[in-house]
This record gives C-alpha cells, sequence and structure tokens, in this order.
C-alpha cells in the first residue's frame, strides 16, 4: 500500500466531511476512494471515519490521525509542486471562486497572459458572491473583494491589490439633476449604495480631496453588491455609482457614462486572495503573485 497516497486521501476525506466531495477535489470515483480508505482502516486496524447516508464523521482515532497526516501530506505535495515549479510546467486544474465583477472586470483582461505562460493549467472558475467552505469544498482560492474576512480563523488571507473608486454617472442624469461642484452636494442626488444588510448603509460614502474628507450623509435609493449592475443602473441614468475607473472604462468611452466630481476619490476597495492553507500547490501559488503582480501594479 502507497502510505502517502492512502494519507492524502484521508485527508481530503476528513477535511471535507465527505466522499463525494473529496472524490470531486481528487478527480477519482466515490467507489474507488472508499475503497482506498477501507484499505488504510484495515492496514491501520482501527476505524478512522464514522460512515452514514447523510454525513462523514472522524472517530477519536481517526482526529488524532488526521493532525498528524495533514501537514505531513501538505509538505510532501509542496515539495512534489516544488519540482513542478522548478521545471516550469505547473500543471493540474486550477479551482477559483469569485464574483462576478472581479472576473469580468479584473481577471478576463489578465487572463490569457497567465494562461499562456502556464499551458499544462487548466481552470474552474466559481462566480458567485457568497462565503465559501474552503475546508469543504473544492476550491483552490477565494478571490473576495472589501475588508478581509474574520472567521474562520484557519484562513489564510493574502492581500493582493487596492482597487480605486471614483463617481460616475450618465450625461442624462446630470442634466437633469442640480449641478455638482462639491462632495456635499450629492445629498441632493440619487446614489447607487451598497446592499442595505451592510452596516453602513445609513451613511453613503466618505469622500476624500487632499486632506479634506467628507462623510456624505445620505442614504442610496438604490442598493446592489453587484458592481455591474451599479455600473448599469449609472449608465442607463438612474443614479451616481462608485466604481473602478477600469470597469467604466468601455461605458465612458462610448460616452454613456462620465467621471464626476474629479478631484475627489473615495476609500479604495481591497482585494484578497483567501486559502485554507499556507503549503499551496505550485498552480495556486504562481496564480495569486500574477494577480498581485499585475492588479497591484494597476
Amino acid at each position: 500500500m502507497d502510505v502517502l497516497h492512502h494519507m492524502r486521501l484521508f485527508v481530503e476525506v476528513a477535511k471535507r466531511k465527505s466522499f463525494r466531495a473529496a472524490a470531486e477535489a481528487l478527480d477519482m470515483s466515490n467507489s474507488t476512494l472508499s475503497r482506498n480508505i477501507a484499505e488504510l482502516e484495515k492496514t491501520i486496524g482501527l476505524r478512522l471515519l464514522h460512515r452514514s447516508t447523510r454525513k462523514v464523521e472522524l472517530t477519536e482515532a481517526g482526529e488524532a490521525y488526521f493532525k498528524r497526516c495533514q501537514g505531513i501530506v501538505e509538505e510532501a505535495m509542496s515539495a512534489h509542486e516544488a519540482l513542478l515549479d522548478w521545471s516550469e510546467k505547473p500543471a493540474g486544474i486550477l479551482r477559483v471562486t469569485m464574483t462576478s465583477s472581479f472576473g469580468v472586470g479584473y481577471l478576463t483582461p489578465v487572463l490569457q497572459e497567465f494562461a499562456d505562460m502556464y499551458p499544462c493549467i487548466k481552470f474552474d472558475f466559481d462566480v458567485s458572491p457568497r462565503a465559501v467552505d474552503l475546508q469543504s469544498e473544492p476550491f483552490d482560492v477565494a478571490i473576495r473583494m472589501g475588508p478581509p474576512p474574520t472567521a474562520p480563523s484557519t484562513l489564510v488571507v493574502r492581500r493582493i491589490a487596492m482597487m480605486p473608486r471614483y463617481l460616475y454617472a450618465s450625461p442624462v442624469y446630470l442634466a437633469r439633476m442640480p449641478p455638482l461642484e462639491h462632495a456635499c452636494d450629492l445629498v441632493q442626488h440619487t446614489l447607487c449604495g451598497r446592499s442595505f444588510s451592510s452596516r453602513q448603509a445609513d451613511i453613503w460614502r466618505k469622500m476624500y480631496r487632499g486632506e479634506e474628507t467628507v462623510e456624505v450623509a445620505a442614504q442610496a435609493r438604490y442598493a446592489t453588491n453587484s458592481a455591474s449592475l451599479s455600473m448599469s443602473m449609472a449608465a442607463n441614468g438612474l443614479c451616481i455609482s462608485a466604481l473602478d475607473p477600469l470597469m467604466a472604462k468601455q461605458e465612458v468611452q462610448a460616452g454613456r457614462l462620465q467621471r464626476v466630481l474629479t478631484d475627489w476619490h473615495m476609500e479604495p476597495v481591497l482585494v484578497h486572495a483567501l486559502t485554507e492553507t499556507r503549503h499551496l500547490p505550485a498552480r495556486t501559488r504562481l496564480f495569486i503573485d500574477f494577480l498581485r503582480q499585475r492588479l497591484g501594479a494597476a
């Protein structure tokens, strides 16, 4: 029996508490995975997992074995990936979860360059704003915009970039609304802000100009967690939206949007890469480093 191989299979099942999820992450059949774990238990002489139709739980022996195995497997995988990295042929499927706004606005323009650099890597992108469980779901990395999450405590957070935010509106909107000369004038305007579930829903934004800071005490009429929707509403004359200039570039060039209060800016949005471990496969580490170089520079 290949002990390290079986340890890796066990660690995946233990992390995800599911044979099906582990089999998907390992790209093998459920029956083959179950047979390998049974072989491991037979060799050890102890039951490591409690199985039921609904869930999988670790036994006391399984808990102890998992704590020892996890570090061993991660170190072994790191050593293996380091050789692949050294040979400049990192391979495998890179599974990334991200928001639609990030995927369309930031990843797509630079993805071809990364794909050309590492032709043996395949990509599986999940587009969702929900909080994923990196321990139980088969993702290598989650890309999230905004403040870094504080839970779970085992999460590894790496900052990728700080994206600027400016105000945009359509010429049609501006023609029918009061003039905008100072950030305080925003109280007379229709704004699009974050989702109303946000703790900062009552106060729209803070605006900055040199050393001057203005807190715009106006409630947004529209709220969304989608930057794409916010941009579309502004382009259609519904409101003023806070947007990244890279995302708004096409609409500005087409004349559907223009920047307002051009000497003011907002707090930049942080972009983070979240992983469940510091020991990353070469493909994941290279992807994070690539985004940090490209988006951080931007």
